[in-house]
């Protein structure tokens, strides 16, 4: 399971022209599903999300959790981060988990992160999607639940 983690003052996400979610200051995290991942890929996942320290205390150092700020997430499925572009110019999708797997997946990390007390967002699964955000930094970080980056 892969994630691209965004600290945002905003994001939101439309489709078809029509907005479906928006957060304020938060996380914006788009999510790769992977042919192997599983329960503990998302308990792993959603546990880094929830604690991660990426936000501002008084001093001014990220030691702050969204959990800890009280912002929001909102989460968006999106298989090409499960892109493998080592070979050619066209990015390989062979590792990114069938849809059904990878929507059932995609719900449960979402529950996950409800269940830890978070307000969590979604985008439309398996839809075509515009997300627009203000990063808030750039805060961007690249979790992967198999490897380290």
């Amino acid at each position: 399971m892969r994630a691209v983690v965004q600290r945002v003052k905003e994001a939101w996400v439309t489709v078809e022209g029509q907005e479906i979610s928006r957060i304020g200051p938060g996380l914006l995290v788009l999510l790769g599903v992977q042919k192997d991942d599983e329960a503990k890929d998302i308990s792993w996942l959603a546990g880094k999300v929830a604690n991660l320290r990426v936000f501002e205390d008084q001093a001014g150092r990220l030691n702050l959790s969204v959990q800890e700020t009280g912002g929001e997430i909102l989460v968006v499925s999106n298989f090409t981060i499960c892109g493998d572009c080592r070979k050619g110019r066209r990015p390989s999708f062979d590792k990114a988990a069938p849809p059904d797997k990878a929507e059932t997946l995609y719900e449960d990390f979402c529950k996950a992160l409800e269940g830890a007390g978070l307000t969590v967002k979604r985008g439309q699964f398996r839809a075509y999607m515009q997300v627009g955000l203000i990063n808030d930094g750039p805060v961007t970080l690249l979790l992967d639940s198999k490897k380290v980056f």
